[in-house]
């Protein structure tokens, strides 16, 4: 015998579904990330130079901010990815809405995108000597393209800078006066005492953790406020369609 019962889905009243997610949520941690890997990146220092710069147990290689191609690195180097891909969204929601800014937040994502890539090739170390300044705070020399560089980019986005929230506005100078004042300026002494002193010693590991520290809470703030750009500072929400299933005969 056959039966011809069927079953049909009859969908239920649309409801809508939080996720855990919230700026503050988001901040705390950030915090707590960027404390985790500075604290740690200290604790590599300072037992890189009491064990006479021997490194046992793998904490120098694994956790030093000085050293490339470890967990701080790939933290960085994903945290500039994560912000990359924000500022993608942030222009395809102005692209949608018909604002003229759009083709900003996309500059921003590429540059973004070619900066995590730099974090983790080095590509501007390789350029470090071409200009043969020789010794003193020039010693990385790549410092003064950069400069331009960044003069360049300030000329080019000042007024979109000025457009924006007085909140976002602010945020964004924050983290651009931290990462800049870590990655671009603390080369400066970074240089005189690698000149001076070289770069096998303790002074060397402290001036390069801050460098790092610098970057590493420019970028979490940036990130926090492009986060609060793009979603609504009191979280995230999802609606989603439930059905049951229903027997007829």
């Amino acid at each position: 015998m056959v039966s011809t019962e069927k079953t049909v889905l009859e969908p239920s009243p649309v409801v809508s579904i939080p996720i855990v997610f919230s700026p503050r949520r988001l901040r705390l941690v950030l915090i707590v990330l960027v404390v985790t890997l500075s604290a740690l990146g200290l604790a590599a220092e300072i037992a890189y130079a009491l064990f006479d710069r021997r490194d046992p147990w793998g904490l120098f290689e694994f956790a030093s901010l000085s050293w490339e191609e470890n967990l701080p690195t790939w933290v960085a180097s994903s945290l500039l990815l994560v912000c990359a891909g924000l500022l993608w969204a942030i222009g395809r929601r102005a692209q949608e809405l018909g604002g003229p800014r759009s083709r900003h937040w996309f500059a921003m994502s590429a540059i973004f995108t070619y900066v995590s890539l730099d974090e983790t090739a080095q590509l501007h170390e390789n350029l470090g000597y071409l200009l043969s300044t020789g010794k003193g705070i020039l010693y990385y020399d790549w410092v003064i393209p950069a400069t331009g560089i960044l003069l360049v980019l300030g000329m080019i986005f000042g007024t979109f800078l000025f457009q924006l929230p007085i909140h976002t506005r602010s945020r964004f100078i924050l983290a651009a006066v931290l990462y800049v004042g870590g990655a671009l300026f603390m080369e400066l002494p970074l240089g005189y005492w690698v000149s001076e002193h070289g770069s096998s010693n303790l002074g060397y590991g402290l001036i390069d953790w801050i460098e790092e520290t610098l970057e590493l809470t420019g970028v979490a703030v940036f990130l926090y406020a492009l986060t609060l750009e793009l979603f609504t500072p009191f979280g995230l929400s999802i609606t989603m369609e439930q059905g049951k299933a229903i027997h007829t005969g």
